[in-house]
């Protein structure tokens, strides 16, 4: 049996109408957590993720608890078969999902904080013309060069660092536009920009931190259980006052995603990454961030994925 299992959630963008189907007509704790995520945000969270439509449930006031209600039913999924991590780490929203499984929140805080959150970023989006892009192929060093001068002029900054080959930059749409531009004439590097309704990981996101900043004042804060590898520091925290303080802060600062990776590896080698979700996102950057007998990944996202794990597991 795997010693060292840690649990990682994927953000905003893993998202698809079905997710947690198979969960849903087979597990009732499933059914349970949709309806209470229903309660707690006034959505129907039930009828967005199972029948969408996908532009409804990509709203990031909708995505967000939408999204978190499946990984944690993809949680539960996984402790009810006996598997316990000895760590967590979520991506961006993903956080939130680490920190119920950690302890750190109630399951409604969780979900009434992620709806809200979702809401004052929707709003911060919409109040500023924002652009997020994936450039791939560009170290951060060259990457950090390139931004600079245009810092000059306005808010872009470097907001994901996903892998040693992906970094995500964010800020205003004008000058998102223009490094785009500039990295496809003047590298060999890809520079996509992304769909998003605004300038996440950003400085454009402060009215939403200050927001969210009141609204955590009055939520409780435990200390956390096993260890939570933060996006803001990368490294693993577990004193619920500083836990606090960096949910704050992620909301307008890089997610330090690969040297999270990285940490994590190292401190609880040999590891096995389960992502809880939809998709494998953060199955594809951990594959290109640590080398191939680094550790071992599985994606659960239904029945399938956990006896996939759990055969393979077993004969390991």
């Amino acid at each position: 049996m795997h010693s060292n299992v840690i649990f990682i959630f994927p953000g905003q963008g893993s998202q698809y109408v079905g997710m947690a189907k198979d969960f849903y007509d087979n597990m009732p704790e499933a059914r349970e957590i949709f309806e209470l995520a229903s309660d707690v945000t006034g959505l129907n969270v039930t009828e967005l993720c199972l029948e969408g439509p996908l532009e409804e449930l990509t709203r990031t006031s909708n995505l967000q608890p939408c999204l978190t209600a499946v990984e944690m039913i993809c949680a539960i999924a996984m402790m009810q078969h006996g598997v316990s991590p000895v760590a967590v780490a979520g991506h961006s929203l993903g956080e939130y999902a680490a920190l119920w499984v950690a302890g750190v929140l109630g399951i409604e805080d969780t979900l009434r904080l992620v709806h809200l959150r979702g809401r004052l970023m929707e709003e911060a989006g919409s109040g500023t013309s924002g652009a997020m892009a994936a450039v791939i192929g560009l170290d951060k060093n060259a990457l950090e060069a390139m931004t600079a001068p245009l810092q000059k002029e306005g808010v872009i900054s470097l907001a994901n660092h996903n892998s040693p080959e992906q970094i995500v930059v964010t800020g205003e749409a004008a000058l998102i536009n223009r490094l785009v531009q500039q990295i496809k004439a003047e590298t060999k590097a890809k520079a996509i920009p992304l769909k998003v309704a605004g300038a996440f990981h950003s400085p454009l996101m402060k009215t939403a931190s200050v927001q969210l900043s009141e609204a955590l004042k009055d939520v409780r804060f435990n200390p956390a259980r096993i260890p939570v590898y933060c996006n803001v520091t990368a490294q693993p925290e577990t004193d619920p006052m500083r836990i606090q303080k960096l949910l704050v802060e992620q909301i307008y600062s890089p997610v330090r995603w690969y040297e999270t990776v990285v940490n994590m590896a190292s401190n609880h080698s040999p590891c096995c990454f389960l992502e809880l979700g939809p998709k494998n996102v953060l199955s594809n950057l951990i594959r290109k961030s640590l080398p191939e007998d680094g550790c071992t990944i599985y994606q659960i996202e239904n029945s399938e994925g956990i006896e996939a794990f759990l055969n393979n597991d077993l004969q390991s």
